[in-house]
């Protein structure tokens, strides 16, 4: 299937797939656990994994979990030819030795995130080792400010760049042909649009991104809502269409 039927054919995927995911959840897709509750970790099996970061001194790290996980793995496995496991996810701490074995992670709510000193140089080190972080779902400026205080310690000469669409992040799998997407409910309606930004390898945009960053706007929360009547179907869309471009873009940078 070429790229260009895969974004026309995306919608009917969703409306066909999910609805069989809402109702494989009876209890926790992956096997029990409530929202808020830690799973266990899959095993590795030679299987992509979505992996995401827990961090310290707050829960908002578990926003979206593990539903957000249990939707996007399926999409990958039906719309991608990743091998992805559908069984599990992975939470991990930053100064765990198993985030050096994975390619990406995902960051949420980082207007929380106050990282120790220890979670500063593992997240360092992932990094710097070819990781990939997904930052997403955080807006006004305190939040910033929390956020941009913390990254900055982890990659103290790391430059915040705005992204454009001829960036090849946004063409990794399908062709994203705007970045106006709306912040999930009252205040994209009033019209809050999403921004993204990013942070290259020695700051040189011709070198690989290995932070990229989802402001005033949460494609988390669009990918966990997608089986229910919570947000209509264009943005939520166009949420899978930046996270699958994202994991693509992980795995092959």
């Amino acid at each position: 299937m070429g790229k260009r039927r895969v974004v026309l054919s995306v919608a009917g995927l969703l409306a066909a797939i999910l609805p069989l995911v809402a109702l494989a959840q009876g209890g926790g897709f992956f096997g029990g656990g409530g929202r808020f509750g830690l799973l266990p970790n899959v095993p590795y099996d030679g299987r992509f994994t979505v992996a995401r970061v827990r961090y310290q001194r707050s829960s908002s790290w578990s926003a979206d979990y593990p539903t957000m996980e249990e939707h996007l793995s399926q999409m990958l496995q039906n719309i991608t030819s990743i091998d992805t496991h559908l069984e599990g996810s992975n939470v991990h701490t930053l100064d765990d030795p198993e985030l050096l074995k994975i390619p990406l992670v995902y960051l949420t709510e980082p207007g929380y995130w106050y990282p120790s000193e220890l979670e500063v140089v593992g997240l360092r080190e992932f990094i710097r080792k070819g990781g990939f972080i997904i930052v997403d779902d955080f807006h006004f400026q305190n939040e910033w400010a929390v956020f941009e205080n913390a990254i900055r310690r982890v990659l103290p000469d790391g430059q915040i760049m705005p992204l454009n669409i001829s960036n090849p992040i946004f063409n990794s799998f399908f062709q994203i042909d705007s970045l106006k997407v709306p912040y999930p409910g009252r205040l994209g309606e009033q019209g809050l649009m999403g921004e993204f930004s990013g942070i290259y390898e020695d700051n040189d945009p011709a070198k690989r991104l290995m932070v990229v960053i989802n402001y005033n706007i949460d494609l988390g929360d669009y990918v966990e809502w997608s089986d229910r009547d919570i947000y209509s179907q264009l943005p939520t869309n166009e949420a899978y269409k930046f996270m699958i471009n994202y994991v693509v873009y992980g795995l092959t940078h």
